[in-house]
């Protein structure tokens, strides 16, 4: 088939077609403050359109504005589907969901971790997403047992040492 007739967009147009950012198909689990910052994070992008989309001239920000409208439904899209959890609802004596956990490893070097919602993972301050191999490593562990987490890198064994809830 010829290209003669097909219709491009001319260079001052932007496309809309941007892929939509990948949604996992499972709970979004999160804490009262992932919820927290999910939100802001909505309302933040909010602003940004209707900022841009008052300047409907600037091919510049039409292109922002498709990035800002994307990243929006992307959020929507979490919140639509999150689940809060109360750390303070959980078995105290358990790690789950929301714990703070304190793990000495093989070489007694200590370190606490907190179990998160995916999108409050930051693994630098020590938060790890309910997802993540360390996380299930230590689901439903005591403090006393001694856990395998399974890693690229070699398994490494852990040791609970205290369990804290929010």
């Amino acid at each position: 088939m010829s290209r003669a007739f097909v219709r491009e967009p001319d260079g001052d147009q932007v496309e809309d077609d941007l892929p939509e950012l990948p949604q996992q198909p499972i709970p979004n689990l999160v804490t009262p403050e992932g919820l927290a910052d999910l939100k802001s994070w909505a309302e933040r992008l909010k602003a940004e359109r209707d900022a841009l989309a008052a300047n409907k001239d600037d091919i510049s920000d039409k292109s922002k504005l498709a990035h800002v409208k994307r990243d929006l439904r992307y959020v929507e899209g979490r919140l639509g589907h999150a689940v809060e959890v109360d750390p303070a609802e959980q078995p105290a004596d358990t790690v789950d969901f929301g714990a703070s956990v304190e793990v000495r490893n093989e070489e007694g070097k200590k370190r606490t971790w907190r179990i998160v919602g995916e999108d409050q993972s930051d693994v630098e301050s020590g938060m790890v997403s309910w997802v993540s191999p360390l996380a299930r490593a230590l689901k439903g562990a005591m403090v006393g047992d001694v856990v395998t987490w399974r890693r690229p890198a070699g398994d490494l064994e852990l040791e609970i040492l205290a369990i804290r809830y929010g």
